[in-house]
């Protein structure tokens, strides 16, 4: 059974898609355009509710509905979407940064920076779950996985190889899953 908070996420973002899919002037509002006329505060939190294609957001869902649920039953409600939340938010910090010192003047969207803070705080709890990579299908410890993952969008993000991706972003979303798990860590 799917756990609440990931349920209204996948629904809110679902539907946030097919209304961006229907107006242009959906994603010029609510995307997250670098510091400019475009630039709207809310969109460090819209942004993530957007996602350029069908399979963009499948895969953004896929890895919200696998690791969103165990980490919501472990939690609770309300920390899991502390922490989804406070991933995008870093993540949409980030790009906002990397953005202002470069001349890149596209928008970001999709929810991948709180995937990846999901990914950091999964590998934090459970680092010896194994997990299947699908190209090729290894298996692999969390930890391994998730460590991996981010050396990858490090070297993406600093060789520029994957152009239009916010690799920086993914790796904010983890930065702002890992202040998220210290906050936990530091009221309990």
């Amino acid at each position: 059974m799917m756990a609440p908070v990931t349920r209204t996420i996948l629904i809110v973002t679902v539907v946030a898609f097919l209304l961006q899919g229907a107006s242009e002037t959906y994603a010029l509002q609510f995307a997250l355009w670098p510091p400019g006329p475009l630039f709207r505060p809310w969109q460090l939190i819209t942004y993530a509710f957007l996602h350029g294609s069908t399979v963009h957001i499948f895969f953004n869902m896929f890895a919200v509905y696998m690791f969103g649920s165990e980490l919501e039953r472990y939690w609770g409600p309300r920390r899991y979407l502390f922490l989804y939340g406070s991933s995008i938010l870093f993540a949409g910090l980030t790009q906002l940064y990397v953005a202002s010192k470069s001349a890149v003047m596209y928008p970001t969207l999709g929810a991948s920076g709180g995937v990846f803070g999901l990914l950091l705080a999964y590998a934090v709890l459970f680092p010896r779950r194994r997990l299947m990579l699908l190209f090729p299908p290894i298996p692999m410890p969390a930890w391994l996985f998730v460590s991996l993952y981010a050396i990858l969008e490090l070297f993406m993000g600093v060789t520029g190889r994957q152009p239009n991706v916010a690799h920086f972003a993914h790796l904010g979303g983890m930065l702002g899953g890992c202040i998220a798990l210290l906050s936990f860590r530091a009221r309990a």
